[in-house]
This record gives C-alpha cells, structure tokens and sequence, in this order.
C-alpha cells in the first residue's frame, strides 16, 4: 500500500484506487506538515468530500462508506509506520458535503479536503465574553458567558422540542412569537458557543439547523475584514473582539470580550 508516496500524480481518470490513494498520500503530508512528524497533539482528522452525485458512489467505496473503521486503521497503519505518533483517541469524521469548508485544505486531483483539529499546549485560562444582540430579539439584550459555562446553545425559544423529540435548552434564545421578522430564520438548533481549554478561548459553532439545506450562518471576521459561511458542524470559528455573526437572514449578534460601560 505505501508505494502510494514514491508515485506520481495519476493522470488517468478516477477509479476507486486513484481516489483512495490520493487521500492517503494526502492525509500523509498533512500530519507531518501539522506536527513536525509528531502527531500526539491531533485530535481529529476531518475528511470532506464534495464530488459530482454521480461519483458519489466511487468515493464511498474509496473511503470505506460500510466500514467505518477500515479507512481510520489505515491512517494508523500509515501514522505506525512513520512514527506519527497519533494518540490513542484520535477521531476520523467523513462527511459528504456540497461545499468545502474555508478552513479544509484542498487534495490535488480530488473532490475532497482535508482538515486536521490539533490541540495546543499552552496554559490554560479562562475568560468572560460577552454577545450582543445587534438584530432580532432575544431574550436579553447582553448576554454574558464564561469559560466555565460549558456549551453554550443559540437558536429559537428558550425550551425547543427537535427532530428526536427531546428538547434542547437554548441559552441565547430568539422567541418565535415575536413580531421581529429576523427571528422567525433562527434554527431552533441554529449555534452554539464553546470555550477552548486547549486553545484558550472561545468557539462559535454552527449545529444541524444552521448549516445547508437548512438556515444559514455568517461570520464576518473584525480583525480579518473576511466574510465566512459556516457550512460545517464540525469546524468552529474563533471568536475575536468584535466578531459579528448572522443567523438566519438578518439576525446578527457581535462578540466581545469587554462589558459595556
């Protein structure tokens, strides 16, 4: 199988094999390049593929669709070998997808990218934030949230009954009987914020109701001057001073870490 890494680009048309291979030797370059040849600091190994539907069965075979863990023990297999030293509990996520996340490293000569989420060592802290409700009515105004505070949901109505009929407690919460006109695009599990402890600090995330088909979820990066559809559970948005997100079509709420006075 690691032959793979000594070929060149295969110029023929896709098949299962060329496809499997590309993502291998990919996944490969990626966990030297993010670790130095040191993988113990890696906690997931995020896989998306975005091909043609009529493809999609080609790349399901490619990754193992039905067997779940055969595509992870060849990752292993290739991390063993090259003295990775992935760690224990690493996870591998596959997801199809229509578009690739802004933050997936494209792979050469397939529909697919990769995304590998490595924690950092560095001292943990902790921190207050604070969201503002710019547009749509929420509950409060401010809101204030600490590192402590666990996972922190965002969506419609404060007790929201969802898909598995239990119900999810929204801490930033958007009433569905207001007259805003904003709220009534709020997924009733649009978002949520979480603290980093690896990273030290905290993490907007869109969940199933707030990425496509569904309602949608923007942020526009103050330091960065960039725009960024979160179309992804799995990869969250730093959030920094002054960070506004939308929710749904006009709803927009701004991070920061200062109270007003």
């Amino acid at each position: 199988m690691f032959d793979i890494f000594k070929r060149e680009e295969n110029k023929n048309p896709l098949d299962v094999k060329t496809v499997r291979a590309a993502i291998l030797r990919f996944i490969k370059q990626e966990l030297q390049k993010a670790e130095g040849g040191e993988g113990s600091n890696i906690k997931a190994i995020n896989l998306f593929i975005a091909c043609p539907e009529s493809e999609r069965q080609m790349y399901e075979a490619a990754v193992y669709n039905e067997e779940a863990d055969r595509l992870k023990g060849e990752i292993q297999k290739i991390a063993d070998d090259f003295a990775l030293g992935l760690p224990d509990n690493w996870v591998l996520d596959i997801q199809f997808t229509e578009e690739i996340p802004a933050e997936a490293v494209s792979i050469k000569g397939v529909d697919a990218a990769l995304f590998v989420r490595t924690k950092d060592n560095s001292i943990q802290k902790t921190a207050v934030g604070y969201i503002k409700v710019l547009s749509g009515q929420a509950e409060k105004e401010v809101y204030e949230i600490k590192s402590g505070d666990g996972k922190i949901n965002i969506g419609r109505e404060a007790r929201a009954q969802v898909n598995d009929g239990f119900f999810r407690l929204n801490h930033i919460a958007f009433p569905g009987d207001s007259s805003n006109p904003a709220n009534k695009f709020i997924s009733r599990q649009h978002a949520h914020i979480e603290w980093s402890k690896e990273n030290s600090y905290f993490t907007f995330f869109a969940d199933e109701g707030g990425i496509p088909p569904g309602n949608k979820t923007k942020v526009r990066s103050a330091a960065a001057e960039t725009l960024n559809k979160l179309i992804s559970t799995q990869i969250g948005h730093k959030l920094e001073e002054g960070d506004q997100v939308i929710l749904g079509e006009s709803a927009v709420i701004v991070f920061s870490y200062k109270a007003e006075g």
